[in-house]
């Protein structure tokens, strides 16, 4: 079975390897050299140099060259984990098997953009690794392999990141042979169960100190490494913030933003409800007790 693949992101590098360890047959990686707005990209060249991996960077991955670059190799099916633009019908249609996209929800439910952020910051308590057949759709198309991960209290974006990874790479383990022996099933989707998330936009880092401080630390831990971090201003500079811990108290007649301890533990500020400690900011800066942010 002759996969094309198609990948720009840490997941897409683990998932490649994978392929080669089972070994898969890989005729061509699609990637890109540089992402204007991936923080975890990762440039596939090096890979497929090491094990003679034809390869193209494609930043526009439905152009006619890009098209005609994938048809020229045969494949049987495209995989696409780790690509953060729709592909279109010419591509879709190529490969007998069509295309197996990957999305870090457990769909029908939580499509479209910064899946495995979006459930960190909300403060859900499960997600799930589901690969599935692309079409014209977003995040739309039927389910090929889907298990639910259980998202904890302690997890931030680095440590669910690696736990979608590992879950990902034993379904792959599991389906590739059943793709290849024709023995698989196609799950169509429930639509009604469906949503939609939106774009994150830098606004949407940015920690305002009326919230409760389980909401920001969410927004922490949802943003933490490999993401770009969640933020805020003092006196003109952008302070990222990349661990935090939730201070239960009842002082509800103290402002939120006031500074109410500062020591090698971090800053306690107080937030909309309760407090905040910051233990990992960056860049780390004098702060004096008493003051506000």
């Amino acid at each position: 079975m002759r996969i094309v693949y198609i990948g720009a992101v840490k997941f897409s590098e683990d998932t490649l390897k994978k392929l080669i360890e089972i070994p898969a047959d890989i005729a061509g990686v699609c990637t890109i050299e540089e992402s204007p707005f991936n923080a975890d990209h990762v440039d596939l060249t090096p890979l497929c140099k090491k094990y003679k991996i034809p390869v193209s960077y494609t930043p526009n991955i439905n152009s006619k060259n890009s098209v005609n670059w994938i048809r020229g190799l045969d494949p049987d099916v495209i995989f696409c984990f780790g690509w953060s633009r729709l592909l279109k019908s010419e591509l879709l249609n190529i490969a007998p098997l069509g295309v197996v996209g990957y999305h870090p929800a457990a769909l029908p439910a939580n499509r479209c953009r910064h899946p495995l952020i979006w459930a960190l910051v909300l403060g859900l308590s499960e997600t799930a690794s589901t690969f599935f057949f692309m079409d014209k759709g977003a995040d739309t198309g039927d389910i090929l392999s889907q298990r639910r991960i259980t998202i904890t209290e302690y997890d931030d974006a680095g440590i669910l990141y690696q736990r979608m990874t590992e879950t990902a790479l034993e379904q792959i383990e599991e389906f590739v042979p059943g793709l290849e022996s024709g023995n698989y099933q196609r799950v169509p989707q429930d639509h009604s169960k469906a949503n939609y998330w939106r774009k994150r936009g830098k606004k949407d880092g940015r920690i305002d100190w009326r919230m409760s401080a389980i909401s920001i630390h969410n927004l922490v831990r949802g943003l933490t490494k490999p993401y770009v971090g969640a933020h805020f201003e003092l006196e003109g500079e952008s302070i990222k913030v990349w661990e935090t811990a939730i201070i239960k108290n009842s002082k509800n007649n103290i402002e939120p933003g006031k500074v109410l301890a500062a020591d090698k533990s971090g800053i306690v500020i107080k937030a909309g409800k309760d407090s905040i400690r910051l233990i990992r900011t960056d860049p780390v800066w004098e702060v004096k007790i008493g003051s506000y942010l």
